[in-house]
């Protein structure tokens, strides 16, 4: 594909079919992204891929804690404030969500439902939890690399036939992904992403997105 037509193509993955995601496959994108660009070429991510059943074991894991309301406590602070346009944007997404469902506002079971599918990671046969070490001199920077790579895999996966979805209920309860990851306990869980094959006719899948217009996010300085 065109670099501009992925980067307008892609999109969160709300629904995955079962079939597995070759490792073969994988490797191919994780290889093209380690190129990356990162803080004097540190390249601070550490990504552990699961599958199969130690995936299945933390998505178990992952909705238990959330049918016992225990708190959110993720490594790293998630953003809880916005500005109002910011917080317009964040709504629109939740009103289209539910819209492709078919789930009303008052509709506590179906909104209730969808969350647990959420926390299951929308069924995605695949997740990459990306880490960092907690040694690291500056979080603020390691995590804006971290997005870099992110956004790299998903466009990658995108290109090759893949939906992801970038995941922040991946790494709501740290000790849950830590029980079937190795040596992660000096790391920092920062986000997970959701890989796997999409249901492209499921209408989660498909409804409208909008993006801000630039005179609403650049200004030009002459």
């Amino acid at each position: 594909m065109d670099i501009a037509e992925v980067v307008r193509e892609r999109r969160s993955i709300r629904k995955f079919k079962p079939d597995p995601v070759p490792e073969g496959l994988l490797r191919e994108i994780l290889a093209a992204a380690r190129w990356s660009p990162s803080w004097g070429n540190t390249q601070p991510w550490e990504l552990y891929v699961l599958s199969g059943e130690p995936l299945d074991r933390f998505k178990t894991a992952n909705c238990a804690r959330l049918d016992e309301g225990s708190a959110a406590a993720p490594d790293i602070r998630m953003p809880e404030q916005w500005t109002e346009p910011l917080k317009k944007r964040y709504g629109a997404v939740g009103k289209g969500v539910l819209a492709a469902l078919g789930i009303a506002r008052d509709d506590t079971k179906g909104r209730t439902e969808q969350t647990r599918t959420m926390f299951r990671l929308f069924d995605a046969p695949c997740l990459i939890a990306a880490c960092i070490d907690k040694r690291s001199s500056s979080l603020e920077y390691a995590m804006l690399d971290v997005g870099l790579i992110t956004q790299t895999i998903c466009l990658l996966a995108h290109d090759r036939g893949l939906g992801t979805c970038i995941m922040a209920c991946a790494v709501f309860y740290p000790s849950a992904l830590r029980a079937v990851l190795p040596d992660t306990e000096d790391k920092l869980l920062a986000v997970g992403i959701a890989v796997g094959y999409p249901e492209r006719d499921a209408p989660i899948n498909g409804f409208a997105r909008e993006r801000a217009p630039l005179e609403e996010t650049v200004v030009w300085v002459k």
